[in-house]
């Protein structure tokens, strides 16, 4: 696929020249706005109870067209990419005002390519995505007489995206993103208990395919279960928290990340609005967004309104220095565009969303902070949870989790849930670890309606006090 221009798939039926012009006649007159062409392709496989249970392969395009002038947007869209359909599209413009003042400025140009053209679904024959999935199935159940149930999902897409401004400003993108999950059940007497892992990013099947990456898979989500297996009622009431690497920024993306995105705080219904330059965390949190990341499956070249991804600090050293923004917002608030401009689709208007987003590692040890805690708990990995975006309310449940007592890893917990709000949270960090990682590519983030891929990260960190539910008596 590298070898062809992928915009073959967005002009069809509709010359580049043409889609330059008809964006030019009606778009000018507003203040910003853009044309969005998108193809994309995706595919899942769902194995489970030994044998292939589901199989989809979907193909889609179209065109966003918005306009925007001042605080309003007009946006339209259809699945026909064609002069005609534009046109037809263009009626919605219509119920907009005039531009005030001078149309925006086009997005700044990037060099940098966050990933190669081919297409992963293409790539790999059917049938062999299906053998993988019957190779890990084999495998996890010749691992441990407990395994009582597997389930492998493997799925991929691939999207071309291109960009057209009034001014003549035009940008591409070609995404790839593929992801594996496995969960195994393990079952002891008359126990049963799951594990799941899952892995991805922006390249290409092929490194999943590798033994080493799905045995790794394997091993992780039995491993879980096993754990699992052996868990003992939660406690429950305020105590210290020990959150660990990698996934568990999970809690920092929804309880604190969607609270720093530009809406929210222009319309001044976020915890952190009108407070750059104030405190709003404990000293050493440091909280980034950042799309530019190689293979990332948060990362993206350009945002959907085609500004190039960067690095945003949001949070330095405990101190609010920015928010996330799409270019409507950022214009509105006077500040510039971060690249954080994204849709779930070529059908949805463009909003303040993150890309990865993580907090930096610390200094201090992260076994030396497991001793500092008396009576607490381990959060390893989380599974669901529920936030009030606007408060940062947050209810997680952890699916590996811990008993700290005396200082020491005491016997694994079943049915914790952490309660509490994000603004708060921070404040009660008292332990960074230096040990920060990045998820293993799995987040999906939902707002508005909308769902995009999006990373997330952090290092060890010990919380003064969490609520804790529990489930012991």
């Amino acid at each position: 696929m590298s070898g062809a221009d992928p915009r073959r798939f967005l002009y069809s039926a509709l010359d580049p020249d043409e889609a330059k012009r008809l964006t030019a006649r009606h778009l000018s007159g507003h203040d910003d706005g853009e044309l969005y062409l998108q193809y994309s392709l995706s595919e899942s496989f769902g194995f489970d109870d030994g044998r292939l249970k589901t199989a989809d392969y979907h193909s889609a395009s179209g065109f966003g067209l918005r306009g925007v002038s001042g605080e309003m947007t007009a946006f339209s869209h259809a699945n026909e990419i064609s002069a005609a359909a534009i046109d037809r599209a263009a009626a919605t413009l219509q119920l907009l005002d005039s531009a005030k003042g001078q149309p925006s400025a086009p997005p700044l140009r990037t060099n940098q390519a966050m990933y190669g053209g081919d297409d992963p679904l293409a790539l790999i024959p059917f049938a062999k995505k299906v053998a993988l999935c019957q190779e890990i199935d084999a495998a996890a159940r010749a691992r441990d007489p407990r395994v009582a149930q597997v389930s492998v999902s493997l799925s991929g897409s691939w999207s071309v995206i291109e960009i057209v401004r009034a001014d003549g400003f035009v940008a591409t993108d070609v995404r790839p993103l593929v992801r594996l999950n496995v969960s195994i059940v393990a079952k002891q007497g008359n126990r049963r208990e799951t594990g799941s892992f899952g892995m991805g990013g922006r390249y290409l099947y092929d490194r999943l395919f590798e033994p080493a990456t799905w045995n790794r898979a394997i091993d992780e989500a039995l491993a879980q279960a096993l754990v699992n297996l052996e868990s003992v009622a939660a406690p429950a009431g305020e105590m210290q928290v020990v959150l660990g690497p990698g996934w568990p920024g999970i809690l920092l993306h929804e309880a604190i990340g969607h609270g720093l995105e530009g809406d929210f705080n222009r319309k001044k219904t976020s915890a952190f609005s009108g407070r750059i330059g104030e405190r709003v965390g404990a000293p050493g949190v440091t909280v980034i967004d950042e799309g530019a990341i190689g293979e990332r499956r948060g990362s993206l070249t350009i945002d959907d309104e085609g500004t190039p991804t960067g690095r945003t600090v949001l949070i330095e050293d405990g101190i609010l220095k920015g928010y996330l923004q799409d270019r409507l917002n950022a214009r509105l608030m006077n500040m510039a565009p971060t690249g954080n401009g994204r849709r779930e689709s070529f059908a949805h208007a463009p909003m303040p969303r993150m890309t990865n987003t993580f907090m930096l590692g610390g200094r201090d040890d992260p076994a030396e902070l497991i001793t500092r805690v008396k009576d607490g708990i381990y959060a390893k990995s989380f599974g669901g949870g529920q936030v009030d975006i606007t408060s940062g309310k947050f209810v997680f449940s952890c699916t590996e989790a811990y008993r700290i007592e005396g200082g020491k890893i005491g016997p694994p917990i079943k049915g914790a849930t952490l309660i509490g709000d994000g603004p708060t949270v921070l404040t009660r960090v008292k332990g960074i670890g230096n040990d920060m990682a990045l998820d293993e590519g799995i987040g999906v983030c939902g707002k508005g309606g909308q769902s995009v891929p999006a990373g997330v990260g952090q290092p060890t960190l010990l919380i003064d006090g969490i609520t804790v539910g529990g489930t012991a008596a």
